[in-house]
């Protein structure tokens, strides 16, 4: 049997992998009412950057890419948009790890807080481009994102590195 680490198999941490995002997906597309949507903090890129941080080895640039794409068909986005910025976010973290020595809860936090921004402002800029649209109400879900980014590592540590 093959180990991805000393506490996990191979097949049970892919499973988790699958699982965590078919999880995020659903509650990206839950229907809530219209204010209580714009509070809805960015799941799916917050479960992204947690499988980025803590298993590198598995989960990297096409997984971003894929992702963004099932993001941008559920959230009815243009087909690439949330695909370029999960890349962008996906890159950042990547580069940004190789100069993090110890992955603590506060490093973590900080990373992910400076790619959930980072997916938010490449958003941004690309409806603006492509779109000429501006939507403000976004920065509502940017910081419940950044706010409840410890629930995602409450969650989920149990399969971190």
């Amino acid at each position: 049997m093959t180990y991805s680490d000393s506490r996990h198999p191979i097949g049970i941490l892919l499973i988790a992998i699958v699982t965590s995002f078919v999880v995020a997906s659903s509650l990206n597309v839950y229907p809530l009412s219209p204010s209580m949507a714009t509070l809805r903090p960015m799941i799916m890129i917050m479960v992204l950057i947690f499988w980025l941080l803590f298993q590198p080895r598995y989960v990297g640039i096409f997984t971003a890419f894929t992702i963004g794409l099932v993001a941008d068909l559920l959230m009815d986005t243009h087909l690439g948009q949330q695909a370029f910025a999960a890349v962008m976010v996906a890159l950042v973290i990547k580069i940004s790890s190789i100069y993090v020595r110890k992955l603590n809860t506060v490093n973590a936090w900080l990373i992910a807080s400076l790619g959930l921004l980072l997916f938010q402002l490449s958003l941004w800029m690309l409806q603006m481009f492509i779109q000429n649209i501006f939507v403000a109400q976004s920065a509502f879900s940017l910081l419940m994102s950044i706010v409840s980014w410890p629930l995602v590592l409450l969650v989920l540590r149990k399969f971190a590195r």
